[in-house]
């Protein structure tokens, strides 16, 4: 069998001609960035062993596996992170956190940022990267995650303190009083009966449910956020493609001012947010 053929055998099984690519790259030990390399090479022969192996990438696939689960490793803002299933497969969309995260925070200034539900890491290590001034702690409840997001951290020599959460307490692992200019996260928000949960049963569930209505979590962030925002510091949230309206009343509830939505590469607004106004 020949790489050409064995692609056109992942897409008559039903995979994607980019998924196909990437998971033949990654069998046969080259980057994501070597498509064209596929194309000059397309007469090239597949093995037995290798087939074999092939097959069951394919089979992995079609059954849900996330190709960053098979491949370990997704490109997010520029990093190239290593993944696996203790943490969600990061999203293109949750870009539209970090560009909203980056317009407020000044290129030089020592801000101090907080990160939600770090997971893989991705947004901690994005602002981190662009923003090398800044001063940025991430926690997540999970030992597991957090494993990942540190040693993705420590691979792309990106200095971030990094927290074990608690469950149901958000900002557990804070000092009492400790304040943060910039409070982003990207929680879980889908609702605990949602029909879509069925495609992503091989991601962690906690990082993805939140309640009946989804907006369990961030209720509790946007609660609490008012001890550890500075006067004038932004919190900004992912939510889901129908959450914006919820959670820019919470917000404005919660005494934030310039409350506002971003919206992703779909036109959907994603993420929503506001800078704390303190009652004098």
């Amino acid at each position: 069998m020949t790489l050409a053929q064995a692609l056109a055998q992942a897409q008559g099984a039903g995979l994607s001609r980019l998924d196909a690519q990437m998971l033949l790259l990654h069998l046969l030990g080259h980057t994501p960035h070597q498509r064209a390399w596929l194309i000059a090479h397309d007469d090239a022969p597949l093995d037995a062993a290798l087939h074999a192996r092939w097959c069951d990438l394919i089979a992995q696939r079609l059954a849900g596996v996330p190709v960053a689960y098979l491949t370990g490793r997704k490109a997010f803002y520029g990093l190239e992170l290593q993944i696996d299933a203790r943490v969600l497969d990061p999203r293109d969309d949750t870009e539209t956190l970090v560009d909203w995260a980056l317009a407020v925070l000044p290129e030089s200034e020592i801000w101090r940022v907080l990160d939600l539900g770090a997971g893989s890491g991705a947004v901690a290590l994005a602002i981190a990267h662009e923003r090398p001034a800044a001063h940025i702690t991430a926690t997540d409840a999970s030992p597991g995650a957090l494993a990942v997001a540190r040693a993705n951290g420590q691979r792309l020599n990106l200095p971030v303190r990094w927290l074990p959460g608690a469950w149901n307490d958000w900002f557990a692992p804070l000092a009492p009083g400790e304040r943060f200019d910039l409070i982003v996260s990207n929680p879980p928000y889908v609702a605990e009966d949602d029909p879509h949960l069925a495609a992503l049963a091989h991601e962690p569930r906690t990082a993805l449910t939140s309640g009946p209505d989804g907006l369990r979590d961030i209720r509790r962030i946007v609660a609490g956020a008012s001890a550890h925002l500075a006067p004038g510091g932004w919190l900004l949230l992912e939510h889901g493609h129908d959450q914006a309206p919820a959670v820019r009343a919470l917000l404005v509830q919660a005494g934030c001012a310039h409350v506002q939505s971003r919206r992703d590469l779909s036109g959907i607004e994603r993420c929503s947010g506001g800078r704390w106004t303190p009652k004098p």
